[in-house]
């Protein structure tokens, strides 16, 4: 196994588990309390990376900018739609439906970019809509409603914006500084707001809750600065559908790590190996 997988597969699994620790998280507060921890959680540690591997002193004006929207576009409207879909619609339904961000980036890539609609494009993005439809068909069974998918796949659409400006940031700025102006501006931003607000809910979590917290950001944290060395070494033709497998990681951890919370059923399963199956087809058989 090549570095890059591995890079890529170890931010798979640790997405996988952060997802987890959310939803257990959520059991004793509420998304936006769980947010605002797990931004300052990722901060602390980020610039501690920083400081040891002395990545600030590879600074461009321009990488800056584009690290800055992307905390306000992914880490901020991105994952605070995570933390609403896992509340919502569950951790397993969340996951899968999140991993339409490859297909988002295709298509803006084909729109922006130029690039060409291939066959394997086309299969995989039917098989992808496919499986989103399943998943939402499941709604009443598992207790959502069918529009609640639409808190996942905003999320993923904010995910799917921010890998161009991530990839583009990473030419002239290293992955470590720059995931952590990546979300040091998405904590001043969502600091303010939740201030603004006068929301205090963050004082309330204690225990077990903050402590699950605490975990899904440091997971978190790590897995997208996994994916940010992954993209600097590889191409993302490698890097996206590996990255991709984290939902499968959620299914396989949920009877250990979700007993008695979610309750998974037929369609969940196949629907996020629809998802998983497509975007398989779109990133690594497409030629991108």
């Amino acid at each position: 196994m090549t570095i890059v997988a591995a890079l890529a597969l170890g931010a798979a699994l640790l997405s996988a588990v952060a997802t987890i620790f959310i939803r257990q998280g959520l059991r004793g507060s509420d998304p936006y309390s769980g947010f605002w921890i797990n931004l300052i959680v990722g901060t602390a540690a980020l610039w501690a990376a920083v400081l040891v591997t002395g990545g600030a002193i590879h600074l461009s004006t321009k990488s800056v900018l584009l690290f800055v929207l992307a905390g306000l576009i992914g880490t901020v409207g991105g994952r605070l739609l995570r933390f609403l879909a896992i509340d919502k619609v569950g951790a397993s339904v969340a996951s899968a439906v999140l991993n339409l961000q490859p297909l988002i980036s295709t298509g803006l890539a084909i729109v922006f970019l130029g690039e060409d609609v291939t066959m394997p494009i086309v299969l995989g993005t039917i098989i992808i809509v496919a499986g989103t439809v399943l998943l939402s068909s499941s709604g009443h069974r598992l207790g959502f409603r069918p529009w609640q998918i639409a808190l996942p796949l905003g999320s993923a659409i904010c995910f799917g914006v921010v890998a161009i400006l991530r990839k583009v940031g990473l030419s002239q700025m290293g992955p470590v500084v720059g995931t952590a102006i990546n979300v040091t501006t998405a904590l001043i931003a969502y600091s303010a707001l939740m201030l603004a607000s006068g929301h205090r809910g963050i004082l309330a979590c204690r225990g077990r809750t903050l402590g699950y917290f605490v975990g899904a950001g440091l997971t978190e944290n790590v897995a997208v600065f996994l994916t940010i060395v992954g993209l600097s070494l590889g191409a993302v033709s490698v890097v996206t559908p590996l990255t991709a497998t984290a939902p499968i990681f959620v299914l396989l951890l949920s009877p250990f790590l979700l007993r008695g919370v979610e309750i998974l059923n037929g369609r969940v399963v196949v629907g996020t190996l629809l998802i998983v199956f497509g975007v398989y087809l779109i990133t690594a058989l497409s030629g991108r």
